[in-house]
């Protein structure tokens, strides 16, 4: 990086000498970006190198072909809350409902699973077989091979998303209709689908939430949002040692109250008082209730011990593990979202083909050569752009010129202010300067 040590109208001049950053020594995608998506350092991602050539890849790039992918998974998430939770629903009565509708929902239904479970499936099959081919795989507990890309929170919901949608093709109550007695055409009630029902009514609820929560990938395009995203995922592991704690806490009190003598309908069995507990945990017991609670003596003190262990103990508990957490990745929270977009931007180049890639280096213009100053030609190789001059205030300038001849038989000049001279006391009047600067501005 060179920053020019003059400012013009505020700006400064700034040089990145990124060209083999980008791009390899037969001109093709460098694998600096992969190596350091590899590597998951938050803080070598941040170096201003690294995201100026990330930013350029992101910004002319990678961004348009994720978008259009993005954007394909975004209309199949409308038309399939289209069919699952609005057109259903059109109507109060089930005998309001018209051959219309149901030929609407057919058709949103026939759209997804051709259009989104056949492309998903077959994203499946790829990724398998290149993990598979390339010898990417980790055992778990010691001998089931997993392929690595299973371990990508994306990769793995798509995976349950697939399943999900395979599920309900095999449960579609349209299907199951069609050979049965009905008055509508495509209508999914009959004798037939009256025992699947309930289970694809579930699954259609697990696949809108994959739907939604894949498409969170979308915050890329902000590094706030994505900043914020990861924090969340990086501190729900205390939430989950939370909600662990308090699962041992009703199976224990449950077993507890269960085994005394004690006549209560709602804590009748460890699977009832489990069930109370938990109510009284996320505080929607009925209030009614506890007045036969409190009649009967040590069901209301295990309640109480139960109450205090939660309220008092465990919330304050994970209260404090959450700001914890968050102190800790609060530093390096664009560093893990730059890795995050890293990892988007390594695997959308797989994708641009070689003639977009050569024009886009053409772009770049690589071969010409910089300007240190207006008519100071410097080197080639590098992308120039400005920044506002307190950014990053430069007062020695890292290129020394020496008069004289250019040629290699020539002896290299001595310096001449080694021992101090006017441009060195310059140079240190100029930092002390700056320095007193700052702390006129410092509260």
């Amino acid at each position: 990086i060179w920053r020019s040590r003059v400012a013009v109208a505020g700006q400064r001049r700034v040089n990145y000498y990124v060209k083999h950053l980008m791009q390899d020594g037969e001109g093709k995608v460098n694998k600096a970006m992969e190596w350091l998506a590899e590597n998951k350092d938050p803080k070598i991602i941040c170096h201003p190198a690294v995201v100026m050539f990330s930013d350029v890849f992101w910004g002319q790039l990678a961004n348009k072909y994720f978008l259009i992918g993005r954007l394909y998974f975004l209309f199949m998430l409308v038309v399939f809350l289209s069919s699952q939770s609005v057109l259903k629903n059109l109507h109060d009565e089930i005998e309001d409902e018209t051959e219309e509708q149901y030929i609407a929902i057919f058709a949103c239904r026939l759209i997804i699973y051709l259009g989104s479970l056949t492309r998903l499936i077959f994203q499946q099959i790829r990724f398998f077989i290149a993990d598979c081919c390339a010898g990417a795989t980790t055992k778990l507990a010691g001998f089931l091979p997993v392929p690595n890309y299973l371990f990508s929170f994306q990769q793995f919901g798509s995976l349950v998303l697939t399943i999900s949608l395979v599920l309900m093709l095999v449960l579609e109550p349209i299907l199951h209709c069609l050979s049965g007695d009905t008055d509508k055409l495509f209508s999914p009630r009959c004798k037939e689908s009256k025992d699947i029902t309930d289970a694809y009514s579930i699954l259609s609820a697990v696949a809108m939430l994959l739907y939604w929560l894949l498409l969170t990938d979308l915050t890329v395009f902000s590094m706030r949002f994505s900043a914020f995203l990861l924090v969340i995922g990086r501190v729900a592991s205390e939430v989950g040692l939370f909600l662990g704690a308090l699962i041992y806490l009703i199976a224990a009190f449950s077993g507890a109250i269960s085994s005394l003598k004690q006549n209560l309908s709602d804590f009748a069995g460890m699977h009832w008082s489990a069930l109370s507990l938990w109510e009284i945990a996320l505080g929607i017991y009925p209030s009614s209730h506890f007045s036969s609670v409190i009649q009967t003596e040590f069901v209301m003190i295990a309640v109480s011990l139960f109450v205090i262990m939660i309220a008092i103990f465990l919330l304050n508990l994970l209260i404090a593990q959450l700001n914890g957490a968050y102190q800790v990745v609060y530093e390096d929270m664009v560093g893990y979202a730059r890795l995050n977009r890293a990892q988007i931007i390594v695997t959308t180049l797989e994708q641009v083909s070689q003639k977009r890639w050569f024009h886009f280096l053409q772009n770049q213009k690589f071969e010409e050569r910089l300007e240190f100053g207006e008519g100071d030609i410097g080197l080639p190789g590098g992308l120039q752009v400005t920044e506002p001059a307190n950014a990053n205030p430069t007062t020695v300038d890292s290129i020394r010129r020496f008069g004289g001849s250019t040629s290699r038989t020539m002896p290299w000049p001595e310096e001449a202010n080694l021992d101090g001279g006017d441009d060195d006391k310059f140079e240190r009047l100029e930092k002390l300067i700056v320095r007193a600067t700052k702390n006129m501005g410092a509260p």
